[in-house]
């Protein structure tokens, strides 16, 4: 019943823009800049992962649009253990708990297939939310495939880039996706997604829904600062800026979509 009450809400507004984001001003600045949908994650710079649910919980305070949840319990790659597996239904059940409006999760197996079994098992815990199989997908040995194992599970969409470094560069394979899909599933472009390419991307695929960031810097606040110290073990960034969802870069990608569609 889900499934058609939000394909009937994407019908209606003739295009959904889902911003991910990993804080709380984030969140706010992608609703007003008129995001329809946020994917709540921990760490961006990792690819997203869990957030906590005290996150999640001023999230839901200061935000009317729907918020799916990530469900990932670390970096790296989507080969889960049993005991990850566990940690993922827990988090399920604390985000369906604490407000979540959708969740998003992926799983592989060994040989770059849809951990079926694993995915089954998750999806049994999230009902009756929708669920969003996200980029995990671009790791997958033959997407199409994947995307046929997706539609028999009960994904309700899939995020991608086309398999590709960005969703751009992936451009001939979401196209394909999405003729293959026939409206059975929900295909969401995004990586790399920006105002420069928005309208190719759109033009080039015919999808209804698209996933971006849209971020800038924003320099800290610190007056006092050591730069003699950098807080990641092997990634180095500054510890004296950062990225938030940039209200203007999504009011400009929002209008942009509806003078397109």
């Amino acid at each position: 019943m889900l499934l058609f009450s939000y394909r009937g809400e994407m019908a209606d507004q003739g295009f959904l823009m889902e911003v991910c984001v990993d804080s709380v001003e984030s969140a706010i600045n992608a609703e007003r800049g008129g995001a329809g949908r946020i994917e709540l994650c921990a760490s961006l710079l990792e690819g997203g992962i869990t957030p906590t649910i005290g996150l999640l919980q001023i999230v839901k305070q200061y935000v009317q649009i729907p918020v799916f949840v990530m469900i990932r319990p670390r970096g790296g790659d989507f080969l889960y253990s049993d005991r990850e597996m566990e940690v993922m239904k827990a988090d399920i059940r604390l985000a369906k708990v604490h407000g979540a409006d959708g969740l998003v999760f992926g799983a592989l197996t060994e040989d770059g297939r849809i951990d079926t079994e694993l995915c089954m098992d998750l999806l049994a815990v999230s009902r009756p939310l929708p669920v969003t199989f996200h980029r995990a997908f671009d790791m997958v040995y033959d997407p199409l495939l994947a995307m046929e194992t997706l539609i028999s599970l009960g994904f309700e969409r899939v995020l991608t880039s086309g398999c590709d470094s960005s969703a751009l560069e992936g451009l001939p394979l979401i196209k394909r996706l999405v003729e293959q899909a026939k409206g059975r599933i929900i295909v969401m472009p995004g990586g790399g997604i920006t105002e420069r390419n928005l309208h190719r991307i759109l033009e080039g695929t015919g999808v209804q829904e698209f996933h971006c960031s849209a971020r800038s810097t924003k320099e800290s606040l610190m007056k006092y600062r050591n730069h003699s110290v950098c807080m990641g073990a092997t990634i180095t960034t500054s510890e004296y800026s950062i990225k938030v969802a940039d209200v203007a870069k999504v009011r400009t990608l929002n209008a942009m979509a509806k003078n397109f569609l």
